[in-house]
């Protein structure tokens, strides 16, 4: 049986496996699920927009490790960040805005470095 909190995310080019977060949006996002959507790309960001609406949790931050899952209010997007973007500072990963952290990829992300503008990417239950 799988951990209730496990999900995949799935693309033409890569199988990543994530545990999601113990938090209201987190559970908001679980209860969505699956989503899917086209990749967009900003730097070292993958994104899309997701049929949920949320607002801003407390400890909402814009900065969050390489791995992370989040959602994006203004945007209604799921976001995932594996290092930088033009909104960094050196080499820390950072979002444009404060995003709600949803959860963390478990091993190695580096293959998210190979998804394509466009690219049909999907999350589901694991």
């Amino acid at each position: 049986m799988s951990d209730a909190r496990s999900v995949v995310i799935e693309s033409e080019t890569l199988r990543l496996e994530a545990t999601l977060a113990d938090s209201a949006a987190a559970r908001a996002f679980k209860d969505a699920l699956p989503v899917e959507g086209k990749a967009n790309l900003w730097g070292d960001e993958l994104y899309f927009e997701i049929p949920l609406e949320a607002t801003l949790e407390p400890g909402a931050t814009d900065q969050l490790p390489a791995g992370s899952l989040a959602f994006w209010p203004p945007g209604n997007a799921f976001c995932i960040i594996w290092g930088t973007t033009p909104a960094s500072h050196e080499d820390e990963p950072r979002f444009a805005s404060p995003v709600n952290a949803l959860g963390t990829i478990h091993g190695d992300w580096s293959a998210l470095a190979q998804i394509s503008q466009g690219e049909t990417v999907r999350v589901d239950i694991k």
